[in-house]
């Protein structure tokens, strides 16, 4: 016997739970996703995948801007659903939605907790150069990611792994443990177990005042820095391109050998040195251009040896 579910989520990171949910069987009676933003050059409302997602598998899609009303409230728990599954859906969850499921909201999210609780755990776990992060089903409380922890699946960290990379491998991991925890709800039989007290970090919404790269700091950081951000926003650099000033974002780097002052270019080969050590750009975008090999970029805009990324 199917669950009566209720999924909540909005991004990408979200499709393939929603849609591996629904293909094991699962009566999914609603889906509640972020309203439609404006987007592209045309500013032109955009549904979220998961809302593109849900209409294409015939679900009944709801977006609403806040849960806090006693009609949405009331809305949600008119469904009668077993139980929600809810990854990165975007709204806080007051007491009373999370109180109405009779088997409880349950959250998939993409760190080992407790650390990295919060927004933005994949950039942050990257940033920080953690060798390994994963995701987690953990029933859902009032706090900031603090519940207690029914199943974890590990992923390590590769060495150039971007956060675009990191985010596909612990969505798919996400969808095949989700599917895990609801068929052990549905059995009776999903166990949790209090998140430790200790090891605690906050992983904060990614701002783009951040994004520019820091030279002065050790080539390892600063490689962190960029894959950590890669693709979005991306970490930026200045560049003088057609003898102007301009910015260019780094979407993929490795260490490299050499050494010089912060900034400087090293090669021919876009080799930057750092306060210690030395990053080669392997892929950049130059602003209001498409995304090109460094090869190619170099091709079309000669950074000698010697200049200085400011």
């Amino acid at each position: 016997m199917s669950l009566r579910l209720i999924f909540m989520g909005t991004p990408e990171f979200s499709v393939p739970v929603l849609t591996a949910l629904a293909g094991h069987g699962h009566e999914i009676v609603a889906v509640y996703t972020q309203p439609p933003r404006p987007a592209g050059r045309g500013m032109a409302e955009k549904k979220s995948p998961v809302h593109e997602t849900a209409e294409r598998l015939g679900l009944t899609v709801l977006t609403p801007k806040s849960l806090r009303g006693e009609a949405e409230q009331a809305e949600f728990a008119a469904f009668e659903a077993d139980a929600a599954i809810v990854v990165a859906y975007g709204l806080i969850l007051p007491q009373a939605v999370l109180d109405a499921p009779e088997l409880g909201c349950w959250n998939g999210h993409a760190s080992l907790l407790p650390r990295w609780r919060g927004a933005a755990p994949i950039q942050r776990a990257i940033m920080a150069g953690d060798l390994e992060t994963g995701v987690m089903v953990m029933r859902m409380e009032a706090g900031l990611d603090t519940g207690p922890v029914a199943l974890a699946e590990r992923v390590a960290i590769g060495p150039d792994m971007t956060a675009a990379e990191l985010h596909d491998a612990l969505s798919q991991a996400c969808a095949d443990l989700m599917v895990r925890a609801v068929a052990a709800l549905e059995r009776g039989s999903l166990e949790t177990v209090p998140q430790s007290e200790s090891g605690v970090s906050y992983a904060a919404k990614i701002n783009k005042a951040e994004a520019r790269i820091d030279w002065s700091r050790p080539a390892q950081e600063a490689h962190n820095h960029i894959r950590g951000l890669s693709p979005f926003p991306g970490g930026w650099t200045e560049m003088p391109v057609g003898g102007k000033p301009a910015r260019v974002k780094v979407l993929r780097s490795v260490l490299a050998e050499g050494s010089g002052a912060p900034g400087t270019v090293l090669d021919d080969r876009l080799t930057i040195a750092c306060a210690s050590g030395a990053v080669r750009l392997e892929r950049v975008q130059r602003e209001g251009k498409g995304r090109q090999e460094a090869a190619e970029f170099l091709r079309g805009n000669r950074i000698a040896p010697g200049t200085t990324l400011t």
